[in-house]
């Protein structure tokens, strides 16, 4: 709040509180002349008018109340806030600082996550046979502090936090088969998850389904864990820097044609292939846009088959994330595609994210991804001698 308005609220206040105190005043010390029987003199419709004084009880009420007032006032920051801080304090993250609401919130929620820390691991991580993991929490939270308060915090530090995410891996396998850890990972799964996903975690359209086997950032616990603390393209302007989108928009770099003819090749190696009659010549067309070095290759491989360090899906299964069909593949071609998966780690802390990844880690399908089948589309090579000839 601007100094002006904590003054203007200020002087308001104080002065509707002396404009009451003085009438109380002016009250208590104005003395009528009375008659002989007591009363003021005046009389309406029979009734007489009497001077009595103000039962005390409600003096003492009143009065408390502006001493209660007046001590608020004191003691936190409603005189001038803008300026006094007031006497109260309240103590986060192992610092005394003044009293606010912000503050008082930040200090509820650290005596909550203690109660909530002791319980994970006195019934969690020890019955779960996972207690090597308190030592590793508690060097990825003096990590995390070092690098929200510092200003100077050493420029891989980030990596380094990273890396102690992935040691608490092997951790979250062994929660991933403790009922305690799973009840508590479905509660928070639902509470915070479910909203994309869906109550069962299958997904939706734009929203990855957490049950079966494929991962455009991978299924392995530490991956979990990861994409659970940092998300995934958060923080990027999309409008302002499409170029960071995680599927970039391809009509300008290769114009309606390009889009077309890369369509029609992603869906000759996908496997929803035997839905269509393709055009073998725009297969063909579209197999060399895709594998220039500065194309779709860069982040689907040669083959198609994704990357997890670039979250790019494989395109030659079933599973598609937008939709499979001929003109949803030109719309992602033109256009892009934004996903955002939030970062958790300021939310809801290291120790339910591992519950949260191990729940979901349970959830998913650990076989093995089937070998996608060949495409039937007849050879590149025969199509340009036939379209040569």
């Amino acid at each position: 709040m601007t100094f002006f308005w904590s003054s203007w609220i200020t002087v308001l206040s104080i002065g509707c509180w002396l404009s009451i105190l003085g009438v109380l005043l002016f009250v208590l010390k104005y003395k009528p002349d009375v008659e002989e029987d007591g009363t003021t003199g005046h009389t309406y419709d029979g009734i007489k008018e009497y001077d009595k004084p103000l039962p005390k009880w409600w003096l003492v009420i009143f009065f408390g109340s502006i001493v209660w007032g007046v001590a608020y006032w004191v003691f936190f920051p409603a005189i001038f806030p803008s300026k006094w801080e007031g006497l109260a304090t309240e103590v986060v993250d192992g610092k005394t600082v003044p009293w606010t609401t912000k503050t008082e919130l930040a200090s509820d929620l650290e005596s909550n996550d203690k109660i909530f820390t002791d319980n994970f691991e006195q019934n969690i991580l020890a019955k779960a046979d996972a207690s090597g993991a308190t030592a590793t929490l508690a060097t990825l939270a003096d990590m995390q502090a070092t690098l929200r308060h510092s200003e100077s915090a050493p420029d891989n530090l980030q990596d380094q936090i990273n890396e102690k995410v992935t040691e608490l891996a092997p951790y979250v396998e062994k929660l991933s088969t403790n009922p305690n850890a799973l009840k508590a990972g479905s509660r928070l799964f639902l509470q915070n998850c479910s909203v994309c996903h869906g109550s069962n975690a299958k997904g939706a359209t734009g929203y990855p389904n957490l049950t079966d086997n494929d991962w455009l950032h991978g299924g392995e616990p530490g991956n979990i864990l990861l994409t659970l603390h940092n998300g995934w393209h958060v923080g990027v302007d999309y409008k302002k820097e499409p170029e960071k989108l995680p599927m970039p928009a391809w009509r300008d770099n290769l114009g309606e044609d390009g889009v077309r003819a890369v369509a029609e090749y992603v869906l000759s190696i996908s496997g929803n292939q035997n839905e269509y009659d393709l055009d073998q010549t725009m297969v063909a067309q579209g197999k060399v846009l895709f594998e220039q070095p500065t194309n779709c290759v860069l982040c689907h491989g040669p083959e198609g088959k994704g990357m997890i360090s670039a979250g790019a899906p494989n395109l030659t299964d079933n599973i598609w994330l937008f939709g499979s069909d001929r003109e949803t593949i030109r719309d992602t071609l033109r256009y892009g595609r934004a996903g955002v998966m939030p970062a958790w780690e300021s939310k809801l802390g290291n120790e339910r994210i591992m519950l949260l990844a191990a729940y979901v880690y349970s959830l998913s399908d650990k076989t093995a991804q089937p070998t996608p089948q060949a495409a039937t589309a007849t050879p590149v090579t025969e199509v340009v001698e036939t379209t040569a000839n």
